[in-house]
C-alpha cells in the first residue's frame, strides 16, 4: 500500500519524538519529585486509600497489582530513564517492533500515575501527555517511513487543542468576545512568569490584538492543518509562534510544549531534510495495528467531536478510563482579581494581638511582593496550582487543604520540601493559619518607589488558626491542660 506511508516526513516524525521524549523526563521528574507529600502512603490524598474505594475499572493502571511508595518511585524514575532513553534516539537503533514496545512504556507508566493521582492530576495537559504518547507509540522509528494515517491523527488532536480551546473562550466569558480578557489574564493567571508583569503592562490596543490574533490562531487557523503543503506548515508555525507568546508570558506546565510538539509533526521538513535515511516497506503486521488504532481513535472520537459541536461544551475531559481521546480547551472565564491564599505561622503557643506571624514561602505561586515571579515550565508545581484553586474557592481543597496544614503543624520533611521557604526551621509552629490576600500588579512608579512586583490588601480569613497536635501521655491520653488537635 504504497499510500500507506510519507517518505518526506522522517524529519517530522524525529523531531516530534525527540521533543516529546523531553516532555515526557519533564513529568516523570515532577512525579517523582513531588509524590511523596501529595499521593504517597502517608501524603495528603494517599493512593491506598484512593484503591480501596475505586473499581479497577475505573482507573486501571500498575498500581492496582501493588503500591508503596517505593515502587511508585521506581516508576516514576524508570519513566525519566525511558525517557531519556528516547531523547537519545535508542528506538533508532532497535527493530520495528521493540521499538514501539519502548515508546509503549512511558506511556503505561505514565498513565498509572495520572490514574491515582487525583486531584493533583486534575489538569487537561496529562490527558493530553497521555493522548500523544499513545499515538507515539504506532508512529515507528527510523527504519520504517512514517504512517500518513498516524501523521493526520496527530492533526487531528492538534486540530482539538486549539479549535477546543477557541471555542470555550468565544462561548464562556464575555471579555473574549469584546477582546478585553488579557487586561487581566497576565495578572491574575494561575502562576505568573518573570515577564508577566511587562506583559500587563502592554497597551490596552496591544492586548486586544494579542486576543484578536489568538481567535485566529485557535478557530479559523486549525482548519488549515488539512490543507496541502506548504499551507499547513504555515498554519502550523503560526500555533508554534503563538504558544511561545504564552511560554513567555506566564507557566502552564507543558501543555504550551506539547502543543508545539504536537505543531512540529505537522511541518513538512523537506527543504532542509536532506537525504532520508534508509527506509524499509513496513511489514503486514504493522500496517494491520495502524489501521486498528485508527479505527480505534476514530470510533472514540465521536464524543469529544459531539462536545466541540455542543452549546454545553465542557473542556479537559476524557471520555474512557484510558485517555485516548479526551477533549480540551482553557480559560473559559477569566478572573478579574487575583486573590492568593497565604499559609502563616507562630511557635508562640498562645495567640494575642501582638502574636508574630511568619510567612511559609511557595516556589511559583506570588507571595512576598517584592519577588519577581520565577520561570519553572514545562516543571509542573502542582501544589502552587492548586493553591491558585484554593483562592478561587475553598471548594477546590476541601480534600486536601486540611491534611497540607496539619503536615505543616509536623514539619513533615516531604511537604516542607514543596515550598521555597520554611520559616520554622528549628522545629514546627505552634499554630498555622491561612489568609486571603487581594494581589495587584504594581505600575511604573510604585515599582521604582518601593521596589514591590505585586502590592497585596487583606481580604479574609480563609482558616482560622489551627492548633499543633498535642503528643499522647503513657495511657493514650492528652496531658491535662494542653490544647486540642488538628
Amino acid at each position: 500500500m504504497e499510500w500507506f506511508t510519507a517518505d518526506g516526513y522522517w524529519l517530522s516524525r524525529l523531531i516530534f519524538q525527540r521533543a516529546l521524549a523531553v516532555v515526557y523526563l519533564a513529568a516523570f521528574v515532577s512525579a517523582a519529585l513531588q509524590f511523596r507529600a501529595l499521593i504517597g502512603s502517608r501524603g495528603m490524598l494517599p493512593v491506598p486509600e484512593l484503591l480501596r474505594y475505586t473499581p479497577w475499572r475505573a482507573a486501571p493502571g500498575l498500581f492496582r497489582l501493588h503500591y508503596s511508595d517505593r515502587f511508585f518511585a521506581l516508576v516514576a524514575w524508570t519513566g525519566a530513564a525511558v525517557s531519556l532513553a528516547l531523547l537519545a534516539g535508542l528506538d533508532a537503533h532497535l527493530p520495528l517492533g521493540a521499538a514501539m514496545a519502548l515508546w509503549a512504556v512511558p506511556w503505561v507508566l505514565y498513565l498509572s500515575i495520572v490514574q491515582v493521582g487525583q486531584v493533583w492530576y486534575g489538569f487537561g495537559w496529562e490527558s493530553l501527555l497521555l493522548e500523544t504518547g499513545f499515538l507515539a507509540v504506532f508512529l515507528g522509528n527510523s527504519g520504517t517511513s512514517a504512517p500518513v494515517l498516524l501523521l493526520w491523527l496527530l492533526r487531528w488532536l492538534l486540530f482539538r487543542v486549539e479549535f477546543g480551546a477557541g471555542l470555550i473562550k468565544i462561548r464562556g466569558d464575555e471579555c473574549w468576545r469584546k477582546l478585553t480578557c488579557l487586561e487581566f489574564h497576565h495578572e491574575t493567571q494561575p502562576m505568573p512568569g518573570p515577564l508577566s508583569w511587562f506583559f500587563h503592562r502592554l497597551p490596552k490596543p496591544v492586548h486586544r490584538v494579542e486576543v484578536a490574533a489568538n481567535h485566529v490562531t485557535q478557530l479559523v487557523v486549525p482548519f488549515l492543518l488539512f490543507t496541502p503543503q506548504p499551507v499547513a506548515s504555515v498554519a502550523a508555525g503560526l500555533m508554534v509562534v503563538t504558544q511561545l507568546w504564552l511560554v513567555l508570558s506566564g507557566n502552564f506546565a507543558w501543555l504550551n510544549w506539547l502543543t508545539i510538539v504536537l505543531a512540529l509533526s505537522v511541518v513538512d521538513w523537506s527543504l532542509v531534510a536532506g537525504r532520508p535515511p534508509a527506509q524499509s516497506a513496513p511489514p503486514l503486521w504493522y500496517e494491520v495495528v495502524v489501521l486498528a488504532v485508527t479505527a480505534l481513535v476514530l470510533v472514540l472520537s465521536y464524543r469529544p467531536a459531539r462536545n466541540l459541536l455542543s452549546r454545553r461544551q465542557v473542556m479537559n475531559r476524557s471520555f474512557d478510563p484510558l485517555h485516548l481521546v479526551n477533549t480540551y480547551g482553557a480559560f473559559g472565564s477569566i478572573s478579574r482579581m487575583r486573590l492568593e491564599v497565604v499559609v502563616e505561622g507562630t511557635d508562640e503557643p498562645v495567640i494575642h494581638d501582638g502574636t508574630r506571624w511568619l510567612e511559609y514561602g511557595f516556589r511559583g505561586k506570588p507571595g512576598d511582593p517584592r519577588r519577581l515571579p520565577r520561570q519553572f515550565a514545562p516543571y509542573h508545581l502542582r501544589l502552587d496550582w492548586l493553591m491558585w484553586f484554593a483562592a478561587l474557592s475553598p471548594a477546590y481543597a476541601r480534600s486536601w487543604f486540611g491534611p497540607f496544614v496539619e503536615r505543616l503543624l509536623r514539619g513533615d520533611r516531604d511537604t516542607l520540601r514543596l515550598l521555597r521557604h520554611n520559616p520554622f526551621p528549628d522545629g514546627p509552629p505552634a499554630h498555622v493559619r491561612a489568609r486571603v490576600f487581594h494581589y495587584r500588579f504594581t505600575d511604573w512608579r510604585e515599582l521604582r518607589a518601593t521596589g514591590c512586583w505585586w502590592d497585596r490588601t487583606y481580604v479574609r480569613d480563609f482558616m482560622r488558626p489551627v492548633a499543633r497536635p498535642v503528643p499522647l501521655a503513657p495511657g493514650g491520653r492528652p496531658p491535662s491542660g494542653g490544647e486540642g488537635g488538628v
